[in-house]
C-alpha cells in the first residue's frame, strides 16, 4: 500500500485516467456497495452471527476494525497528500478500506468457506469499480483494499481463538520426541 502510494504520486496516473473514461452514473450506482449504511447492516449481521455462535472476541473484533480502520486512513491521508480535485485527500480509499474489512469479516465468520470468498471478491470489485470511477482514483481503490485486507489479517489474528473453534483440526500440535 505505500510502495503504491508513492509511485501513483499526487496526480492521476495512466490506469486512474483509462478509469476515468468510464459511465459515472453507474458508478455511482455501484459505490452504493461502499456506503456506511449498507456497511453497517452487513457488519451487524457478522456481529449477530458471531454472538449467536458465541464468539465474544470476534464479536468485539467486528464493532471495532471497521472504524478503527477508518480512523488508520484519515491519519495517514496526510501522509501521500493525494488530491481527487478540490474534494480532500484521497489516497488510500477509506471506502474501500472499510468495505474490505467489513467483507472480509464475513469471510471470517463463515470460516473462510469458498462461496464467502467468491462473493467478498466480487462484492470488492464492484464497489471498486464504482468507487474508482466515481469520487476516487482507482489506484486509490487498489491501496484501500491493501490496507483493508492488512487489517483483515490482523482482526484474524486478534479473533483467533474464536475462529478456531470453526475447524479445529486445521490446527494441527506436534510433539517432537
Amino acid at each position: 500500500m505505500i510502495l503504491l502510494g508513492l509511485a501513483a504520486g499526487k496526480r492521476s496516473t495512466p490506469l486512474d485516467d483509462w478509469f476515468e473514461k468510464f459511465d459515472h452514473r453507474i458508478g455511482w450506482t455501484l459505490a452504493i456497495l461502499a456506503k456506511p449504511p449498507l456497511l453497517a447492516v452487513i457488519a451487524i449481521a457478522v456481529i449477530a452471527v458471531a454472538l449467536r455462535r458465541r464468539w465474544r472476541r470476534f464479536a468485539a473484533v467486528a464493532v471495532a476494525f471497521p472504524p478503527a480502520a477508518y480512523l488508520v486512513v484519515l491519519l495517514i491521508k496526510p501522509l501521500f497528500g493525494r488530491m481527487k480535485g478540490d474534494d480532500g485527500l484521497a489516497y488510500p480509499s477509506g471506502h474501500i478500506t472499510v468495505t474490505t474489512v467489513v467483507v472480509g469479516l464475513v469471510v471470517l465468520v463463515t470460516g473462510g468457506a469458498v462461496w464467502s470468498v467468491f462473493v467478498a471478491v466480487a462484492y470488492i470489485a464492484i464497489a471498486m469499480l464504482g468507487v474508482g470511477t466515481t469520487f476516487h482514483y482507482f489506484t486509490d481503490t487498489v491501496g484501500g483494499v491493501l490496507l483493508g485486507t492488512s487489517v483483515v489479517c490482523l482482526a484474524a489474528l486478534v479473533a483467533r481463538p474464536d475462529l478456531t473453534r470453526v475447524n479445529p483440526g486445521a490446527i494441527q500440535v506436534t510433539r517432537s520426541g
